[in-house]
């Protein structure tokens, strides 16, 4: 079966304006022709549609990882048409080396233009420190400067990332990491990833970085929704990690709301690998309808993309077959599945298919979810 289309553009498309042409009401004047109506960001979607089959179609959910000691690797992961790469590990490459092989990626893409992701937070977590790359201080020290000061740091970082082919960064964290438990944190707090202790210290900093990305074409990504600023296990070493304090109302999810609200350009979100209880007891948060869905797209009103943490290596899914995995991440809502390593896509590709062919309400999902990356990537012009 092959998937359906909507023919409806998805609500976050946006239309680009048409300038007016001008006519004389002079009597014996005769009408001064329209000029055609420029295309809109539905029309592009449509037409990368009508590009892609239904396999390729479902590829473009998927954000593959390449090696940074094996860059040599991307070229068969973009042949296989995925919707985008992962850069990962740490590199001191310059920037002008990497927009080299960036560019030949984008070129060899069979299909629309690719997302070109990496982790560029500050600290411990920074990919990239060759010449043409700034050594960025920790979130912590980054929460400790002015808005201003902030935003002018997001736009070095999406500069630098943007001269070297990126358009996405996987970052800001927007996890509230409560004063004084910092040391059990493991992932945040512990690591000094985490922006400040209080949501609406928190909300104000990603903005900022945010903002600063979006001024030079860097998508940035909201993570790990709905918060690990209260766990203290690591979901890619532990194979069970859980959050029993927060809530739909908590302060981990306030911050995302408030960031969201405030953000001038709409950012990826990112989902968690933990289990919140007081949301949903039976599944991991990005394998949850009730947190994806019913949280984050319905009650927050988030209707952009939403993008998996690693479900390729990371301990909190190995339990989970990896075709299984992607298509219980689309089944709760989610958008793009991020893959550290490259070799599982193939099969999840092909269980996503499957699934689809046997349950038409699935099908609608990915459908939705193919027409929401597009739709970015139309608003950061990798359609044109």
């Amino acid at each position: 079966m092959t998937l359906a289309v909507a023919l409806a553009a998805c609500t976050t498309t946006e239309t680009r304006p048409v300038a007016a042409t001008a006519t004389t009401a002079a009597e014996g004047s005769s009408p001064t022709a329209s000029a055609p109506a420029a295309p809109t960001s539905a029309n592009r979607v449509d037409a990368a549609l009508e590009e892609l089959d239904q396999r390729q179609r479902v590829a473009q959910l998927f954000v593959a990882g390449v090696p940074l000691d094996d860059l040599d690797s991307g070229a068969d992961i973009v042949r296989t048409g995925v919707g985008g790469v992962f850069l990962h590990g740490r590199t001191g490459m310059p920037a002008a080396d990497l927009a080299a092989r960036t560019r030949d990626w984008q070129e060899a893409a069979p299909g629309p233009a690719l997302w070109m992701a990496a982790d560029q937070e500050g600290g411990l977590v920074q990919t990239f420190k060759g010449p043409g790359f700034d050594l960025l201080p920790t979130a912590v020290e980054q929460g400790r400067l002015p808005d201003a000061e902030l935003r002018t740091l997001g736009e070095q970082i999406g500069a630098s990332m943007n001269a070297a082919g990126l358009n996405v960064n996987l970052a800001p964290v927007a996890d509230v990491v409560p004063p004084g438990t910092e040391g059990g944190n493991e992932p945040i707090g512990a690591v000094d990833r985490h922006y400040g202790g209080t949501a609406g210290d928190v909300a104000a900093d990603a903005v900022a970085i945010s903002d600063g990305l979006a001024a030079h074409g860097v998508v940035a990504t909201l993570k790990h929704f709905p918060g690990l600023g209260r766990v203290q296990g690591n979901t890619d070493t532990r194979a069970s990690v859980v959050d029993p304090g927060t809530g739909p109302d908590d302060e981990q999810v306030t911050a995302y709301s408030d960031a969201l609200d405030r953000i001038s350009a709409e950012p990826f979100v990112m989902m968690s690998s933990a289990v919140y209880p007081l949301i949903d007891p039976e599944n991991q948060a990005a394998f949850s309808r009730p947190v994806v869905t019913g949280l984050l797209r319905e009650r927050l009103g988030f209707d952009g993309v939403v993008i998996s943490d690693d479900l390729a290596n990371a301990d909190a899914v190995e339990g989970i077959p990896p075709g299984e995995r992607a298509v219980r991440f689309l089944a709760a809502g989610g958008t793009l599945v991020l893959t550290v390593d490259g070799e599982p896509v193939p099969a999840m590709i092909d269980a996503v298919v499957g699934r689809a062919d046997q349950d038409p309400a699935f099908a609608e999902l990915v459908d939705d979810a193919v027409r929401t990356t597009l739709a970015a990537k139309d608003r950061a012009g990798l359609l044109d």
